[in-house]
């Protein structure tokens, strides 16, 4: 890396830039904004403006590649066949589903890179030259928390900068304890100044309930980043920052689908004004399109029958009325204009458009999509019908609206389900507690016995395509043990490497073990 770094005056993104992650060459230039610092001498930022645009960063979480790429497409639940030539892209999503990445591959050097830079942002605003608020300094500890766990979920390195360090010298690397550490700790300190936030409030924002949601998750992982067995007493702070979550009204939402309809719901925790149009048009076929959007979708993200069998349900077809549990969603076969033609959750089969008429894809024939793909040993030569497409927010609602969910009240119940089944204890039995759920999706209660395995599968149904799959099937055991067209049980694949780039620039950084 080049840089002209003795008489710089320079902004916060350019500052992050260069000195927060591993990056390629660059020639820094002073850019039409704020300064920040002059001469290598810290003087902080202003701390509203950069606290908004660290909330604006979240927005990364709604973009299909990256994190998303990292934690849906490289698991169970997800998958990008080759088309033709569609979705080829030089095999970049391939070799994360076959897991086959390396620690050149783009989306592994982006999403650290986002993360990294994200939480240097969040350093300057909480030095003390900046001058933030006390309840300013909460909201950027929880979201350089947030950051930080994830940059610490994905890579187990966790590399920091202080705001008065060198420019030239090497950013240190926390180790997984103290990254850990240093993660809780600001949690811990923002508690008592971040707002008390219950359902449809300023759910945007940071809140105590967010925070405690990120401590619970925190505490569920403990165990597998340190490589021991769950302890209860993790498995107690899991439970008691779920149960003050539930004190602050969150509850789970009747209607499952409502929820990703807007923040006016019982159980978003955290959402962000992302647009959800990736969420939307990344699978659906290029001729199902609505009125807002009439070029149709993108015909790439799909499933397999494998995923879709978790769920209750007739396997044949998923048209509304058939018994299957709410979570499955249906195809609308009859006229509506209000869903104009698109159906929820899992598309499987013939697909409709708004008057009821069956839709043929761009050849000519029948659309109908199959659980079944061209070939079961690779992703490529398929056509524009293989692979159930999957879909939770709807076009009826606006093709490209601002509401992507970070954090919801399901999740936090099913954490708690998880720490009592791993030794916690509480008010309610595990088994109680996930029947609870089920019954409220529409879905049969379990008689019985509860086990981990209907823990993980539970999760997937709950929380299919909200980011959260691969995590959940690390701490679980099964991101390494083979799946559809993924073969490769290298337990090193549970963690991501550290970019090359970054090594090559820090050489505080160590090679990931594996790669």
């Amino acid at each position: 890396m080049s840089m002209n770094v003795n008489k710089l005056t320079i902004t916060s993104g350019i500052l992050v830039a260069i000195f927060s992650v591993g990056c390629t060459d660059l020639e820094v230039k002073e850019k039409d904004s704020y300064l920040i610092e002059a001469a290598g001498v810290f003087a902080g930022v202003p701390a509203e403006a950069t606290l908004n645009s660290a909330y604006l960063d979240l927005q990364g979480w709604g973009n299909q590649e990256n994190l998303y790429a990292l934690t849906e497409v490289a698991s169970d639940e997800l998958l990008v066949p080759t088309r033709g030539v569609d979705w080829g892209d030089n095999g970049i999503w391939r070799s994360l589903r076959q897991h086959e990445w390396d620690d050149s591959h783009q989306y592994i050097l982006n999403t650290w890179n986002n993360l990294n830079a994200n939480v240097y942002k969040l350093n300057q605003l909480l030095a003390s030259e900046s001058e933030p608020g006390a309840q300013q300094a909460a909201e950027g500890k929880f979201l350089r928390a947030f950051n930080m766990w994830y940059v610490l979920d994905l890579y187990r390195q966790v590399p920091f900068r202080d705001v008065h360090d060198a420019v030239t010298s090497d950013p240190k690397v926390f180790s997984v304890q103290e990254a850990m550490d240093f993660i809780i700790k600001d949690l811990t300190e923002a508690l008592p100044n971040l707002p008390t936030v219950g359902p449809g409030g300023d759910t945007d924002r940071a809140s105590k309930a967010a925070a405690h949601f990120l401590l619970a998750k925190l505490y569920l992982n403990k165990h597998v980043y340190l490589k021991t067995e769950a302890a209860a007493a993790d498995m107690n702070q899991v439970i008691q920052h779920v149960d003050a979550i539930r004190e602050d009204g969150f509850m789970l939402n009747e209607d499952y689908f409502d929820t990703f309809a807007d923040a006016n719901n019982p159980e978003t925790i955290l959402w962000t004004n992302a647009e959800w149009g990736n969420r939307i048009w990344n699978g659906l076929h290029y001729n199902q399109g609505v009125k807002t959007n009439t070029g149709g979708g993108w015909n790439g993200f799909s499933t397999t029958a494998e995923f879709y069998a978790l769920f209750e349900g007739p396997d044949e077809s998923n048209e509304r009325g058939l018994g299957q549990e709410e979570r499955r969603g249906f195809v609308p076969k009859e006229r509506n204009h209000i869903m104009q033609g698109i159906g929820y959750g899992f598309l499987v089969g013939q697909q409709y458009d708004s008057l009821g008429a069956p839709l043929k894809d761009r050849p000519g024939n029948p659309l109908i999509f199959t659980e079944e793909f061209a070939s079961k040993t690779t992703l490529t030569g398929n056509n524009e019908r293989h692979g159930i497409r999957v879909i939770k927010y709807h076009p009826s609602l606006g093709s490209y609206n601002r509401y992507y969910v970070l954090a919801r009240y399901a999740d936090a119940v099913l954490m708690k389900v998880e720490a009592l089944a791993r030794g916690g204890t509480g008010d309610v039995d595990a088994l109680t507690l996930y029947n609870e759920l089920r019954i409220t999706r529409e879905a049969s209660p379990l008689a019985g016995p509860l086990t981990l395995k209907n823990i993980l599968d539970e999760r997937g149904r709950e929380l299919y395509t909200e980011g959260w799959r691969r995590n959940d099937q690390v701490r679980f055991g099964t991101f390494t043990s083979p799946f559809p067209y993924m073969n490769n049980t290298d337990p090193s694949r549970n963690v991501y490497p550290v970019p090359a780039n970054a090594l090559t620039t820090n050489p505080n950084l160590q090679p990931t073990e594996g790669y």
